[in-house]
């Protein structure tokens, strides 16, 4: 399996313009963002607009507009995913023609009574040895050896995915590149060194190194963050309904947001001009306080 090049750091956020960014979005963009100026490396910023059915009209342009109001600098133009289509189809036939993977005529009803592991519906292999129909997704083969890696903050993990998860749909029926496809190709045509995400991903990471090994790309260091809950202990997200950060009270999001990453911020920080409070920042990161977490609870801070 290949491993991760011994390069200079180039780190990212890929948020998808489905909406305005919330608290939950801001951990992880400055998580990704402190791991890659404190180790002198690179920040990128790709917006991940592969699913045009759930994207909203002018997001792109609001979050690039709220993240250079909180201060932060990325390097080089920002990239869209969705500029990398020929890339992802081509790895698509790539693995078609080396019959790894194959065309997939079950719909979500076919898969409703299958069994169900930590990522949802196992596929049982039904359409493995073919399928006839025009209306077709595209899945790639698993196997049942295990697929470890080990994460910066979660530690050693492990998934036999043809048994946890089963073979996994990269392309899907209405022709859309899937998440686990388009995120692995991305990732390596940058050059990505470390992916700083949130730990609901973690599941998904066996996956991504799955098919890294298939398409002979190497394989990134992972961290995943805890994510933040709203007060009904749920995951903050747009389906939740979290609310987008204040564009007018950045340093003061800023510094609770720094606070609930496990930092050892002082109130005296929120009065503290975004170039004060990056520079503490900065000086002051330690990705070890958030060993081991899963979540963070909502708090307000300054």
């Amino acid at each position: 399996m290949p491993t991760s090049l011994d390069t200079a750091y180039i780190g990212r956020f890929a948020p998808s313009p489905t909406g305005p960014l919330h608290f939950g979005s801001l951990l992880a963009a400055i998580a990704s963002y402190l791991q890659a100026r404190t180790a002198n490396g690179q920040w990128l910023l790709r917006i991940e607009d592969i699913d045009p059915p759930r994207e909203q009209a002018g997001a792109d342009k609001l979050i690039l507009d709220t993240l250079e109001s909180y201060g932060f600098e990325w390097d080089g133009p920002v990239t869209y995913q969705s500029h990398f289509h020929e890339h992802h189809a081509a790895s698509i036939a790539k693995l078609i023609a080396s019959g790894v993977a194959y065309r997939c005529c079950c719909s979500r009803r076919d898969l409703a009574r299958v069994a169900r592991g930590p990522l949802g519906a196992i596929y049982p292999g039904t359409c493995r040895n073919g399928c006839e129909s025009s209306n077709v997704a595209i899945r790639v083969r698993t196997h049942n050896d295990p697929v470890t890696f080990t994460d910066r903050l979660q530690g050693p993990q492990s998934m036999r995915l043809e048994s946890e998860s089963g073979d996994f749909v990269i392309r899907r029926r209405d022709g859309l590149v899937a998440y686990h496809l388009a995120v692995v190709q991305d990732d390596a045509e940058q050059g990505i060194t470390e992916v700083v995400r949130g730990i609901d991903l973690l599941n998904t990471t066996p996956r991504h190194i799955h098919l890294q090994s298939l398409l002979d790309i190497p394989t990134p260091s992972y961290v995943h963050i805890p994510v933040a809950e709203n007060a009904e202990g749920q995951k903050l997200s747009k389906l939740t309904g979290a609310a987008a950060i204040s564009a007018t009270r950045a340093g003061t999001t800023l510094v609770a947001a720094l606070a609930a990453l496990g930092q050892s911020t002082y109130k005296e920080l929120c009065k503290e001009s975004l170039q004060e409070i990056w520079a503490w920042a900065l000086a002051h990161w330690q990705l070890s306080a958030l060993e081991r977490q899963e979540n963070i609870a909502p708090q307000h801070y300054c």
